[in-house]
């Protein structure tokens, strides 16, 4: 499988680390969050990383090359930064199948291969990796509406009443069909395109999403204390 990265983020929480440096590049325990990324993909085995690039993309094609550890990279530019989906969107002239997708500015460790492991089943048609967290951080980030099966109903965005603590973490394993999903949807309040609300269309035209537990921790790099708190964690 391929996996596709959107790294193409300014990161203006991040400044004055970001005002010449891309978020993905910026370093965590001396290694940039993309690269940390690259080494959780290249361990499930992926065949081509399709990085997403926007601000400062240049610079992130000079770092990370034409390949990472023998996975050869191919590079794809969102022009505006319209949200998650637009992103892997962009993707569609190098996506060939399935796919992985890990946001490029998250640190992670867990165990990814049951993502892996879980979508290989014939009927699986995607799956996302949970967390679940505090009500209160739930509000900031995508929520999971589970049906009465376990499987996944609907995705909510950052919304002001959550449906439950189970969160997205920004790793999936997802069918090819979601890029035209993200390419049918309308944008939301906040004017970008949610891969949440292309993941609940699929889910209403009848795909089977299904959920793993992330079984380690995860910091979705937005602030100089979260590049700490990695640190820390790492």
């Amino acid at each position: 499988m391929q996996a596709v990265v959107p790294a193409a983020g300014e990161g203006t929480r991040l400044r004055p680390l970001t005002e010449d440096t891309p978020k993905a590049l910026i370093e965590v325990a001396g290694r940039p969050i993309l690269v940390h990324c690259f080494d959780q993909l290249t361990e499930l085995g992926v065949e081509e990383l399709i990085v997403v690039v926007g601000y400062g993309g240049e610079r992130i094609v000079e770092r990370c090359g034409e390949s990472f550890d023998g996975v050869p990279i191919s590079y794809v530019e969102q022009e505006e930064q319209r949200g998650l989906a637009h992103a892997i969107a962009q993707a569609e002239p190098r996506v060939e199948g399935p796919f992985f997708t890990m946001n490029g500015d998250n640190v992670l460790r867990g165990y990814l291969e049951e993502v892996a492991e879980r979508f290989s089943r014939d009927d699986v048609d995607g799956v996302l990796l949970v967390d679940e967290v505090s009500e209160t951080e739930a509000r900031h980030t995508g929520v999971i509406d589970l049906a009465a099966d376990g499987t996944v109903r609907s995705i909510v965005e950052k919304p002001e009443n959550p449906p439950s603590r189970l969160v997205t973490t920004g790793f999936a394993a997802l069918p090819p069909e979601t890029i035209e999903a993200c390419r049918r949807i309308e944008p939301s309040g906040r004017d970008e395109y949610e891969l949440a609300d292309a993941l609940t269309l699929l889910v209403e035209e009848g795909a089977r999403i299904e959920t793993v537990a992330l079984d380690g921790w995860r910091v979705n790099v937005n602030t100089p204390a979260d590049v700490e708190r990695a640190e820390t964690l790492l």
